[in-house]
């Protein structure tokens, strides 16, 4: 026999009170003093024996009435177990833990888990459970086992929420294709998250769970939450050395239930702070901070802009690094120099050059019966200015340069002789020289088209307004590219690489001679981007989102890496390619082949914003209308109990019995007392 309300078992201590009431209203007869009892009848021992036989029965029918009404009201079965009544519908469920950055918020992430424990604690040996513990992917994967205890020591041994963004759709996804392989009907999904706003991209696919399969949100937000957040920040990648000050821009952001109307943002650059500056957004939601500072100095720099004036710490940083480069080494070969600067083919070249204060060129200009290998190879880049001829062995010299990585540009002017320069210089360069093209007076072209993608070209997208009277007519060679087009659809700019090397021909001249370029506002931007691109490596990708994969030896040629993430803990790489995902914000410190890289890691701005979607939300969007609403298993026990209780009443019978024995209490109890 079991019983199905066994609380009420603790009823039968109030038996005892029948007997505690017969204990205390027993009396000791008074002695009374007689002269002589031989006048008084004698009374029967065996009425007296049997008087006290009654008292005796008439206590144990009341304490037999209370015991039988406390059985009554605990509802007796025969023949049935505990086990068959609560596992006679097992249960394969999917528990989706959000373990995103939003949930570090508050106590949300330790609410989160004592749901989760309450769900297993509600489970039986007969169910089988599985856990996601995910963010914009599943990070942790229990699948279905029977094993309770050891989902519980997962759960129990998570410290804290990571920091990725919040998807509930691939996840959702996962735990349906989970439940396709469980072994009970009755399946289920709880998901318990903070239900950010964030996550529900992608809800109006239109996809939904399997039919049969019940929904359960749990939502552990906060009701009230404020935070300040870097919504980008924009800062240079790579630099040359003296280059002028530079900006760092850090656009501040009030998320939340309650917008915070004020702040302060530091930088600072290699550990030191360099500047400090108050935020007001007293009558807006953002405000843009403007930082100046001054990378001096050859080599990696690490930045970090840090929000302050709230309480959520976790997404207050934002980590940069700008990567110095040595000046560029320039050597310009003047073909046709003058002491009069008006007529010197190198003279607005020089200028744009190295005019400035601080330049980013060391310019050495040389004649060309000067050029030699030795001379080319001492700098980065050779500059050919109308240059009538070369000898045999300086035109192998600057052949051998590029083919080896060197870099040229190349401006004809009216002294070149195009049979001489197509025969030297066919292997390396970008077109060949057909004809001069000299125009009258009053007649010129314009730059009519150009790449606007291009690395040279890209930051200078505005009016081409330079005239062009003389230029050469060019036939590019078949692996160059055409950078720009004259209005009369011939080439201006060519461009081609040869092995690591690269070189630049440019239709007309640098002087005054044939245009009016050098006069033009974009003339000094177009010199210092083109020995940028034909110098500089592409500028290296170095600040990821976390959730990120890169290598960390993108060339794929090191030798050996070794990297320790922002914890300072060592990256164990898995594979051969190095390849991390970024999961910590911070920086990743790389050693390659011995050269130390810095890899700047940051969380992701929409993750700080705590804005919430109502559970229905997502219930209503992924529900299948072939499923039925799943009842509890306490309401499922319930009706179970019923069923089982409903053939056998045992309860009735105890209750009638009870009525049999107060009328019989009644009865002995005024015989007795009578």
């Amino acid at each position: 026999m079991v019983f199905l309300t066994p609380l009420f078992l603790l009823g039968l201590f109030a038996a005892l009170i029948p007997i505690a009431i017969h204990l205390i209203r027993r009396e000791k007869p008074p002695k009374l003093m007689f002269s002589t009892i031989r006048f008084l009848k004698k009374t029967s021992k065996k009425l007296i024996l049997f008087q006290h036989l009654q008292q005796i029965f008439l206590l144990l029918l009341r304490s037999a009435v209370i015991v039988l009404l406390v059985i009554a009201f605990a509802r007796p079965l025969i023949n049935q177990s505990v086990a068959r009544l609560l596992d006679a519908d097992p249960q394969s469920a999917v528990i989706l833990l959000d373990i995103s950055m939003s949930m570090q918020y508050g106590d949300s992430f330790a609410r989160a888990k004592e749901e989760v424990l309450d769900i297993l604690d509600g489970m039986t040996s007969g169910d089988e459970v599985a856990l996601i513990g995910f963010s914009d992917s599943a990070e942790i994967v229990r699948e279905l086992n029977t094993d309770i205890d050891s989902v519980r020591s997962v759960v129990n041994a998570l410290e804290q929420a990571g920091y990725g963004a919040t998807r509930f759709m691939p996840n959702l996804r996962l735990a349906d294709q989970l439940l396709e392989t469980s072994r009970y009907e009755n399946r289920a999904v709880y998901l318990i998250s903070d239900f950010q706003e964030g996550g529900m991209q992608g809800i109006d696919e239109g996809w939904k769970l399997a039919p049969g399969v019940a929904f359960t949100g749990i939502d552990v937000g906060q009701v009230e939450s404020s935070n300040l957040v870097l919504a980008d920040v924009r800062s240079p990648e790579q630099l040359l050395e003296d280059a002028s000050e530079q900006q760092i821009l850090a656009r501040v952001r009030s998320t939340g239930t309650l917008y915070l109307d004020s702040g302060e943002v530091t930088l600072s650059i290699d550990g030191q702070m360099v500047d400090r500056v108050p935020v007001d957004l007293a009558d807006r939601s953002e405000e843009v901070i403007t930082f100046t500072t001054v990378f001096d100095t050859e080599g990696t720099h690490v930045g970090e802009v840090r929000v302050s004036g709230d309480e959520f710490a976790v997404d207050n940083s934002y980590f940069f690094t700008v990567n110095v480069l040595p000046k560029i080494r320039v050597l310009l070969v003047n073909g046709e120099a003058s002491e009069n600067w008006f007529d010197d083919e190198g003279h607005w070249f020089g200028l744009a050059v190295s005019s400035a204060e601080k330049s980013a060129f060391e310019l050495e200009t040389i004649a060309p019966a000067a050029l030699s290998a030795a001379a080319l190879r001492q700098n980065d880049v050779a500059v050919l200015l109308n240059v009538g001829e070369f000898s045999t062995s300086q035109a192998d010299a600057i052949t051998e340069y590029v083919e080896t990585g060197g870099a040229l540009l190349v401006a004809p002017g009216d002294r070149v002789n195009p049979e001489l320069f197509n025969r030297q210089f066919e292997a390396i360069a970008p077109a060949a020289l057909q004809s001069q093209d000299v125009l009258g007076r009053g007649d010129y072209l314009v730059i009519a088209d150009f790449d606007r993608r291009h690395p040279i070209l890209r930051p200078l997208d505005g009016d081409w307004s330079a005239r062009f009277q003389g230029h050469w007519s060019l036939l590019p060679h078949a692996e160059a590219d055409v950078l720009m087009q004259f209005d009369n659809t011939e080439p201006a700019l060519v461009e081609r690489e040869i092995g690591e090397g690269k070189v630049i021909l440019f239709a007309s001249s640098m002087d005054l001679e044939w245009n009016n370029l050098p006069l033009q506002g974009l003339f000094l931007p177009f010199i210092h981007e083109t020995l940028r691109h034909l110098v500089q490596p592409p500028a290296k990708q170095r600040a990821y989102d976390v959730g990120d994969s890169f290598s960390l030896d993108p060339s794929g040629k090191a030798a050996s890496v070794s990297a320790v993430d922002a914890n300072g803990d060592r990256i164990e790489f898995t594979n051969d390619g190095f390849v991390v995902t970024a999961a910590t914000p911070g920086l990743i410190t790389a050693t390659v082949d011995g050269e130390i890289e810095r890899y700047a890691v940051n969380i992701l701005a929409a993750e700080s914003n705590f804005i919430r979607s109502a559970v229905a939300t997502l219930y209503d969007a992924i529900i299948n209308p072939d499923t039925n609403p799943i009842k509890s298993r306490e309401v499922q026990t319930a009706q179970l109990i019923e069923e089982l209780e409903r053939p056998q009443r045992i309860w009735w019978w105890i209750l009638a019995l009870v009525m049999l024995l107060v009328v019989t209490e009644s009865i002995i109890a005024n015989r007795t007392y009578r």
